[in-house]
C-alpha cells in the first residue's frame, strides 16, 4: 500500500476522533455551570433564586415525586408561598386546581421532538409563572396525552415579576 493511499484512512480516524470527543461533553449536566466556583447564573450563594429565566437545570435538588416522576427543586419558597403544597409528579390540571392560574404561562418543544418514532413524555414543556412566587416547569404528555403534562421542576423566587 502507498502512502497516497494511508492518507484517507488517517484523515477518516482523526475526524472521528474529533466527532467523539466533540460528542462527550453532549448530553446531561452533572450540576451546574458557575464562575470560578461563584452561585449558578440566576442564584445567590445561599441558594436563592433571583432570575427565574437565567436558572438552569441541575441548580437545585433531585427529587423523585408522585408515580416515581424524577423532578427538580430550586431555590427558597417565598413566604406564606402556595407552592409548598406542591410535588413532582402532579399534573397540570391538579395544579392549577390547587393553587389557581398563573399570571403567565408558554410552552416549548424538547429536543424529543425531533427523535424519530418518539412516542414517550416530555416531548414539549409548558411553564406556569405564578408572581411573587416562581415558575413551575411540565413535561408535555405522550401522543395520546399531549394536552397533560406532569410537574419537573419547581422554581422558588420571591422577586418573580409574573411574566415570562
Amino acid at each position: 500500500m502507498t502512502a497516497r493511499h494511508c492518507r484517507v484512512p488517517v484523515a477518516l480516524v482523526a475526524v472521528l476522533i474529533l466527532f467523539v470527543a466533540g460528542c462527550s461533553g453532549v448530553g446531561g449536566r452533572h450540576g451546574p455551570a458557575t464562575a470560578a466556583g461563584g452561585p449558578p447564573p440566576g442564584m445567590t450563594a445561599d441558594g436563592e433564586v433571583t432570575n427565574s429565566a437565567q436558572v438552569e437545570g441541575g441548580s437545585g435538588r433531585q427529587v423523585k415525586g408522585l408515580g416515581d416522576w424524577e423532578g427538580e427543586i430550586t431555590g427558597k419558597p417565598a413566604p406564606n408561598s402556595s407552592f409548598t403544597k406542591l410535588q413532582i409528579g402532579m399534573p397540570l390540571k391538579q395544579v392549577t386546581d390547587l393553587i389557581g392560574q398563573p399570571s403567565d404561562q408558554g410552552a416549548y418543544i424538547t429536543g424529543k421532538s425531533f427523535i424519530p418514532f418518539y412516542f414517550g413524555s416530555d416531548r414539549n414543556r409548558y411553564e406556569l409563572v405564578y408572581k411573587g412566587q416562581g415558575r413551575l416547569v411540565f413535561a408535555g404528555g405522550s401522543m395520546g396525552d399531549i394536552a397533560g403534562g406532569h410537574l419537573i421542576w419547581i422554581i422558588h423566587n420571591a422577586n418573580e415579576s409574573g411574566y415570562r
